[in-house]
Parts: C-alpha cells; sequence; structure tokens
C-alpha cells in the first residue's frame, strides 16, 4: 500500500517518469571517438601499405609505423583540443555578451524571447507568461538555451574531446600495426589492407548504430574511401622506391 501511494501523482495514472537517453547527449566524445579510430586505421594503414610497398623490411615497416602511431595521436589531440577550445571560447564570449545585453536592457531582452516562442507556435499571451516564468526563474539560462542554442549536451569540452580523439586513433592504429608484426613478408600489403577495410567497416557500423544512421550506407562509404586511399599511397610509395632506390 505504501508503495502505491508512494508512485501516485509521479506521473499519468501513478506510472513513475523513465528516464531518457539521447543520442545528442554523447555526439560530443561520440564524434571525436569515430573520428581518431578512423583516422587511426586509415593513416596507419596507408603509412604501413606504403612503406611496404617501397621497402619489404619489418624493421622499417614496423618503426614506421610506431612513429605515424605517435605523431597521429598527439596531432588528433593538438587539433581537438585547439578546435574545441575556440568553439568553448565563443560560446564564453556569447555568455558574456548575453549577461551584458540583460543587466543594460532586460525589457527587450524579456521582448526577445517572447517573440522566440511565438515563432515556436505559442500564441503571445502563452509566450509573454513562459518567457516572464522563465526569466524569474534564471534569464541567462533561458536566453543561452532558447536565443544562443547552447545546452549542456553540446557544451565544448577541449579536454574530453583532445583526450577521445588521442585515445581511439591509438586503438586504431595498433590494428594495422599489429597485423603487420605477425603477418608474413610477401603477402604484407594485401593483409594489413584487408585486415584494416575489416576494422573500418566494423567501425562504420558501430559509428552508425550509436549515431542511429543507416549502417549499409556507413560502412559502404568508409570502407570504399579508406580502400581508395590505401591504393593510391601505395601506388606513391612504389614510385618514390623505385625512384630513391
Amino acid at each position: 500500500m505504501a508503495a502505491s501511494v508512494a508512485r501516485s501523482g509521479t506521473g499519468p495514472k501513478g506510472r513513475l517518469p523513465h528516464p531518457e537517453h539521447h543520442r545528442t547527449q554523447r555526439v560530443g566524445w561520440l564524434r571525436a571517438a569515430v573520428l581518431g579510430a578512423n583516422d587511426g586505421i586509415v593513416s596507419t594503414a596507408s603509412l604501413i601499405v606504403g612503406v611496404a610497398a617501397a621497402d619489404t623490411s619489418r624493421q622499417t615497416i614496423v618503426t614506421a609505423g610506431f612513429a605515424g602511431l605517435a605523431a597521429g595521436a598527439m596531432s588528433m589531440a593538438v587539433g581537438e583540443f585547439v578546435s574545441v577550445s575556440s568553439q568553448r571560447d565563443a560560446e564564453r564570449a556569447d555568455l558574456a555578451q548575453e549577461r551584458r545585453e540583460l543587466a543594460a536592457d532586460p525589457v527587450s531582452e524579456l521582448s526577445e524571447l517572447t517573440r522566440i516562442y511565438e515563432r515556436r507556435g505559442l500564441d503571445h499571451p502563452l509566450a509573454a507568461e513562459v518567457a516572464r516564468q522563465l526569466t524569474n526563474h534564471d534569464a541567462l539560462a533561458a536566453h543561452v538555451r532558447d536565443e544562443l542554442g547552447i545546452t549542456d549536451a553540446a557544451r565544448a569540452r577541449p579536454l574530453q574531446a583532445a583526450g577521445s580523439s588521442a585515445a581511439a586513433f591509438t586503438v586504431g592504429a595498433l590494428v594495422p600495426l599489429l597485423v603487420a608484426l605477425v603477418s608474413p613478408s610477401t603477402p604484407r600489403i594485401v593483409v594489413v589492407a584487408a585486415a584494416a577495410l575489416l576494422a573500418l567497416a566494423g567501425l562504420g557500423a558501430l559509428g552508425a548504430q550509436l549515431g542511429g544512421a543507416p549502417i549499409g550506407a556507413a560502412v559502404v562509404r568508409i570502407t570504399v574511401l579508406s580502400a581508395l586511399a590505401m591504393a593510391i599511397t601505395a601506388a606513391i610509395g612504389a614510385v618514390v622506391g623505385t625512384a630513391v632506390g
């Protein structure tokens, strides 16, 4: 009886509210992780294939692979940190501007918020009341969300993006590198390329599933473009190796 009483009033017909999880809540780290892993596999596999086309020495190939892994992971981390930091700086500038506008002319800001809700489908009296109540509760939060479109889920997080990219790149790069270590010398290029394409297909399917996108299109797109990148790199490696040799 106590349990049923406790549940009553928590929602329609006494049902407990259920937690909701949306894909936008993980868009930041998901984008960085998928991009990092994809880049790790493609760039390292292409590097190994290109070097192997010019020099079949296992030591040379593995050395180049590890160097590419380290350089790529650091590059991804720095690039993501700088890019997302710029986004964060822009967000902070917008927040500062909004604070100044609210302090200087709160009446105009309230009218602006009302017009925003009217454009979203509310009639004027209701839009004005919603704007008034949200302004009384937290004016800055209302304008940040509804005027600037900045939400907690999409907020810029440079360290998170940099760490996700570097870690994902490293994991991705280890796939072709470990295959190159254990594969025989003669079919090494074919084995590394095949392993990389399989890993990329799996990554494309995973990314599409997590992001709610069509899996087939994502797999085809990533494998075809990656195969083209490795083929071009192998051709360049063979040409350069012949010319230098």
